[in-house]
């Protein structure tokens, strides 16, 4: 999918242009239509009546989460930016990165996608809320929203700048659909003024909305 002016692509591994067409899924209960609509209304009332803001929803999603809230992901972004070896692994062959990791997807493939000054990736799952959770952690309630779902498709762009991403127009934004045997992740750029950071500071800098692709990672407090 590309805009009439720009440079957005919608695709699946490979990048290709396509049709999306109707593909038959694995219906956990997180895929469950019902499930997904009522989370999504709960959320939306909550945060509409002024009881707990996005922000806080998503700092109690990562509570209750434990151990993970996107934790690995972070470190696999960290690790990539510090070490050459392992970013090249994870870009060519995400189930081997996270396998040297002691981690794994189980039947989805996992693929990680890079941003550059010339290209930025955002993910998305048009049909349900596809997303690699033993990587990423639970995710945010925005991700799983049919606005989402259908905007970032058609006008990421915009959708991008009301996340505060504002791209120059030379960039082109490609948009990449999971899919129920198929989960993404983004590489971020990493932030300038952080060389010679450890791979700990590294991953303070790494929340789930860059791994998303809807945000950069954060730049270091001067």
């Amino acid at each position: 999918m590309s805009g009439d002016q720009e440079h957005e692509t919608h695709g699946h591994g490979d990048n290709q242009r396509h049709d999306h067409q109707p593909i038959e899924h694995v219906h956990t209960p997180d895929h469950d239509p019902e499930i997904v609509i009522l989370d999504q209304a709960i959320r939306e009332l909550l945060e509409e009546k002024g009881i707990v803001s996005p922000a806080e929803m998503q700092q109690c999603i990562e509570a209750l989460e434990g151990r993970n809230g996107g934790i690995r992901g972070k470190e696999m972004i960290a690790r990539a930016w510090t070490d050459p070896g392992f970013r090249e692994l994870l870009l060519s062959d995400g189930q081997a990165a996270l396998a040297s990791m002691g981690l794994g997807l189980g039947g989805p493939e996992f693929v990680v996608v890079e941003n550059t000054q010339d290209v930025h990736n955002v993910i998305v799952c048009t049909l349900c809320s596809c997303y690699p959770r033993g990587v990423l952690g639970l995710p945010p309630s925005w991700y799983k929203s049919a606005a989402y779902r259908s905007r970032v498709v058609r006008e990421p762009r915009v959708v991008l700048k009301e996340f505060g991403t504002v791209l120059p127009d030379h960039v082109e934004i490609r948009v990449h659909d999971s899919l129920a045997d198929l989960r993404y992740m983004v590489l971020p750029m990493r932030p300038v003024g952080t060389e010679g950071w450890s791979a700990e500071m590294l991953a303070e800098l790494v929340g789930s909305d860059a791994m998303i692709g809807v945000r950069p990672a954060d730049c270091p407090v001067r």
